[in-house]
């Protein structure tokens, strides 16, 4: 696949991708969940969405807030995998 020009990250982060930030060879976006079941749940729907797609984020989770972290790491960077996961992961927070 290869990595993305950083013109292109940084075009989606500008655009389509507002709600995420560039951190090294990631993107980030923390999601405040009303609940604390409600940000597990979040999860539990990223991850089948990660399991079809078979590219999985680094996730963090701390009482309401769940932050995932998308990094192609076979690859060293950000690629369209990461994009495409960062916008259903946008369509599943709302």
């Amino acid at each position: 696949m290869g990595l993305l020009s950083e013109e292109q990250v940084s075009a989606a982060l500008t655009g389509e991708l507002g709600a995420w930030t560039r951190e090294g060879d990631a993107i980030c976006r923390s999601v405040q969940a009303a609940t604390f079941p409600d940000g597990i749940a979040l999860v539990q729907r990223v991850a089948e969405v990660a399991e079809e797609l078979n590219h999985h984020p680094d996730i963090d989770i701390r009482w309401r807030t769940v932050t995932f972290r998308l990094s192609t790491h076979s690859e060293g960077g950000i690629t369209e995998h990461d994009l495409t996961l960062a916008r259903r992961i946008d369509a599943l927070a709302g």
